[in-house]
């Protein structure tokens, strides 16, 4: 057990309390988030970051199947710097040094299952193939959840992707008044990302940051669903980045520093949270 003062919210005092958000903007890369964020290109996100904006860590896995099986064990990507890190949600298992009295654990193998036996909701909005039901690998984390959706449309190879998962996120949240967890792992950013960018033909950082730019605009009205709804705690994250050359590399699962390095933020959501400029 570390001995430092816990860093992170009291997340005892979040379960049971709040709907808990969890995004994950698959393949997304820190250098490209922090700079769309200080050139003031993410208006919807950036308005709840921090002054400094996203901030840097390292994710447990350099490819979404494992990244996830991590995050929902409770190993979101960890701060990039020395120390043992608190974590916010903990399965239970001897000897772990960085579970803090602020942190949630539970007895559960993963965190969808400890919150549905806690009288959460569970929904998994799908969008990268392992999340897609059709086959027996993209069934493992998506039967995770009480209730799992996928459809091509909510795929990496739509355009709009983003916003139908939103809209069926929406609709979810309203079906009912119970507390809910609530998963989207959004596609937009994995490759093919070139139909963001008009005129491009081959997948780069510049058509990646314009997918960021359509998921950040696409994003404002689950957030603002959320605010309507209930007191909201939200995780928005990178699973792994990807590499567009660099060093000779392409794509990820490569342990490389464009894969490794993700953008990461929580965030409270309440109903008098109000817009504030992103940093120019």
């Amino acid at each position: 057990m570390p001995k430092e003062p816990p860093t992170i919210p009291d997340m005892h005092a979040i379960v049971g309390s709040h709907d808990i958000v969890f995004i994950t903007l698959d393949t997304l890369r820190f250098d490209v988030a922090q700079a769309l964020h200080e050139a003031g290109e993410l208006p919807v996100l950036g308005r709840f970051l921090p002054p400094g904006g996203w901030e840097r860590r390292h994710s447990p896995a350099t490819f979404t199947y494992a990244a996830h099986q991590a995050f929902f064990a409770g190993f979101l990507p960890t701060p990039a710097a020395p120390g043992r890190h608190p974590r916010l949600f903990a399965s239970a298992f001897a000897g772990s040094e960085t579970t803090s009295p602020h942190t949630f654990a539970f007895e559960q193998a993963d965190l969808p299952s400890a919150l549905a036996a806690r009288g959460y909701r569970t929904i998994c909005i799908g969008g990268v193939g392992f999340f897609n039901k059709q086959t027996a690998l993209g069934t493992v984390l998506p039967s995770l959840f009480q209730e799992s959706h996928w459809n091509a449309g909510m795929g990496v190879a739509s355009r709009h992707s983003t916003q139908k998962q939103v809209a069926l996120a929406i609709a979810r949240l309203a079906d009912s008044d119970q507390r809910t967890f609530l998963f989207i792992n959004v596609a937009a950013l994995h490759t093919p990302n070139r139909a963001y960018l008009p005129g491009c033909r081959a997948d780069c950082l510049e058509s990646h940051a314009a997918a960021l730019r359509y998921v950040d605009q696409a994003l404002a009205p689950l957030f603002a669903a959320c605010a309507a709804r209930a007191p909201t705690f939200a995780i928005v994250c990178s699973d792994h980045g990807s590499a567009y050359g660099e060093d000779g590399y392409r794509g990820h699962r490569v342990a490389h520093d464009s894969v490794w390095n993700v953008p990461y933020a929580h965030f409270l959501i309440a109903p008098d949270t109000h817009p504030k400029e992103s940093p120019p």
